[in-house]
């Protein structure tokens, strides 16, 4: 989106605000909610191929899975905002040499999944259900995946034993904060935006952080982040690593947010095999 059409945007929900808050934030969240890109080119749909797939419903949403059978303990692998299964191709290729059982999914508005809206509440329910699906007992994150999975895992208490966080946001409002930065949007739109969530989801954006959803995981976590990530600070990692007791963290230089690189792979390997 160009700098021009968001600042076009972003002044008419703030003149929208003004006669009727509550759509305004309807609007704000939505194109918050709609991801630009996530879904597959046909070289990603031919990988994927290789996989068994299966689709699971939530609610009204199918929620596509793909499946590369092995011997050893099962590792549900979770894509982060605009991306896909196919992102995990290089580390799917790693561990199957390990023999290890690898699910992988499309979250809501991705990939092979349905929906056109996208919210990290949602997500997690998604994960619950392909987690129970599969019974995975080691869970791979990356980003708001990560932050998902965790929400996932401490509000339905489940079995998982390993927990690997990649660049993940410690917090769902620092997220909405920056979007509101990017869109210039007023105080009344501001308002109305954490209105809304109260509303829709029974808690303002601020509860969703660590503090909030680290106490009831038992996992051992592994936090890698990059000291220059610029999508999400590194800041956020040393967030979650004073909450999650039952972690540590690794710091990477020069990897950027997307994280994919044999260094971060040994880093993965030698946490599973230890």
């Amino acid at each position: 989106m160009n700098k021009y059409l968001v600042k076009t945007i972003g002044s008419f929900i703030n003149f929208t605000s003004f006669l009727s808050p509550y759509y305004a934030a309807k609007l704000a969240v939505k194109i918050f909610s709609t991801p630009r890109k996530g879904k597959l080119n046909d070289d990603e749909t031919n990988y994927l191929k290789s996989a068994a797939q299966e689709s699971i419903t939530y609610g009204d949403v199918p929620i596509k899975t793909y499946c590369w059978s092995g011997k050893k303990d099962t590792i549900l692998l979770v894509h982060g905002w605009e991306s896909n299964a196919f992102r995990w191709k290089d580390l799917i290729k790693i561990l199957k040499s390990e023999d290890y059982n690898i699910i992988a999914l499309d979250a809501p508005a991705h990939g092979n999944s349905g929906s056109k809206i996208f919210n990290a509440v949602l997500y997690s329910e998604c994960i619950n259900l392909v987690i129970k699906q599969f019974n995975p007992s080691i869970v791979i994150g990356h980003s708001i995946g990560g932050t998902a999975s965790a929400l996932a895992i401490n509000n339905h208490k489940l079995p998982i034993k390993k927990l690997v966080l990649l660049g993940a946001p410690s917090n769902f409002d620092e997220v909405i904060d920056n979007y509101v930065k990017i869109m210039g949007y007023n105080k009344k739109v501001i308002k109305a935006i954490n209105n809304y969530y109260l509303k829709h989801f029974g808690y303002f954006p601020e509860f969703y952080t660590i503090e909030n959803f680290s106490k009831n995981i038992q996992a051992e976590g592994l936090i890698i982040h990059d000291k220059k990530d610029r999508i999400i600070s590194y800041k956020d990692a040393l967030h979650i690593s004073k909450y999650y007791k039952n972690s540590k963290i690794i710091k990477t230089t020069g990897l950027g947010h997307g994280l994919k690189n044999d260094t971060v792979y040994n880093h993965i390997l030698e946490f599973l095999n230890t």
